[in-house]
């Protein structure tokens, strides 16, 4: 059921009765069903899948993008019990040790279009059918994802390191929701990184004496983030090598004194085209947001750059500082699955730190 009283018919998976509350939200891509659930972005949202077929390749241990799933809940079309690979275990196996209610056999072609046209809206699944009342009045209770500060329910409690100690370089990483991936990518080009939790200062993170610093990604809004905006203004000021992904973009935006939105309806999906204003090229990439950069306020800032436009509706999807060395995008350059167009980025962070640092290293 809908917000707006909307009401969808499926049913539940195994069988099993359940209720979930959450934003509720859909994804495109065709594989990578395990590292969506995973995604800490993903954190309060009721995820609609638009492949006909979710659970067909089953799940791994090490296909995974965080302790745990992190969606309210699932909407599916064909749920499938059995799945090819003799390495993995059921989804059903994967959802029912997580906790996670599901629901399949619904028209999510029809749910999709929907969505499309009135919008991200909250929503319930539930096997309650015989009590929509009740159900339409816990529905009003759930908080509305504008202005919602989600990082803080799944960031690290406390600070923890990642990588080789005797690497190259060392960076800093708040997280407001990061991908396990990210730190992989991170740690492949030489680095030794230190997480650190949403509200971590400036003072503390630089106090690692790191080279740079990265913002990761994450769910919610980015408005009520005033720490991790305020960290980011002191990294700037302190011309220190900065890239953001994400949540992690809007809060360099922010810091910058740009604003952020809610978008209609969000971008989601491993297929979305993105062109690179620097290069001319274009990219497909990974994307997963319901808030974006304003980007006529960008283009007036005097200070900033656009490198970056999403192709389908325009928005922007990448800018950087012209005198200071920070960068970020709006979408995912880690791509697990995939694509990997934009996985340069990360060799464009380093090579702004190399800059930055004089370290005569080799790329």
């Amino acid at each position: 059921m809908l917000a707006d009283g909307t009401i969808f018919y499926g049913k539940a998976v195994g069988n099993q009765d359940g209720t979930a509350f959450g934003e509720v939200c859909f994804n495109t891509g065709m594989t990578g069903y395990q590292e969506i659930f995973t995604d800490p972005s993903y954190f309060g949202q009721l995820m609609v899948t638009t492949n006909a077929h979710i659970g067909n390749y089953g799940t791994r241990e090490d296909e995974v993008e965080s302790e745990g799933i992190k969606i309210a809940g699932l909407i599916c079309k064909n749920f499938s019990y059995e799945f090819s690979r003799p390495n993995a275990s059921s989804l059903q196996h994967f959802l029912g040790k997580n906790g996670l209610f599901a629901i399949s056999d619904v028209d999510t072609r029809a749910l999709v279009a929907y969505i499309r046209d009135n919008g991200a809206m909250n929503a319930v699944i539930s096997t309650r059918v015989h009590e929509l009342e009740a159900l339409k009045k816990e529905l009003q209770e759930v908080p509305a994802m504008e202005g919602l500060e989600l990082a803080s329910s799944v960031s690290t409690k406390d600070p923890y390191l990642v990588g080789d100690p005797s690497a190259t370089y060392k960076i800093a990483a708040l997280d407001i929701g990061i991908k396990k991936n990210i730190l992989r990518n991170l740690a492949r080009r030489d680095a030794y990184i230190k997480v650190f939790p949403y509200n971590a200062t400036y003072e503390e993170m630089s106090a690692w004496e790191p080279d740079g610093y990265f913002i990761s990604n994450g769910p919610g809004d980015p408005q009520p983030l005033k720490e991790a905006i305020e960290m980011a203004k002191k990294v700037i000021a302190a011309e220190k090598p900065l890239f953001g992904i994400c949540l992690g973009h809007q809060v360099i935006a922010l810091a910058n004194g740009v604003s952020t939105f809610k978008m209609h309806h969000g971008h989601r999906g491993i297929n979305h085209p993105v062109i690179n204003l620097l290069t001319g090229k274009g990219e497909i990439t990974s994307q997963n947001h319901g808030f974006a950069v304003n980007r006529e306020e960008t283009e007036a800032h005097p200070g900033l750059e656009i490198t970056h436009l999403h192709l389908n509706d325009q928005t922007l999807a990448g800018f950087r500082m012209k005198k200071k060395p920070v960068f970020s995008v709006q979408y995912h350059p880690e791509a697990s699955p995939g694509p990997h167009d934009a996985n340069y980025l990360f060799d464009q962070f380093f090579e702004l730190i190399r800059v930055h640092s004089k370290k005569n290293v080799p790329v």
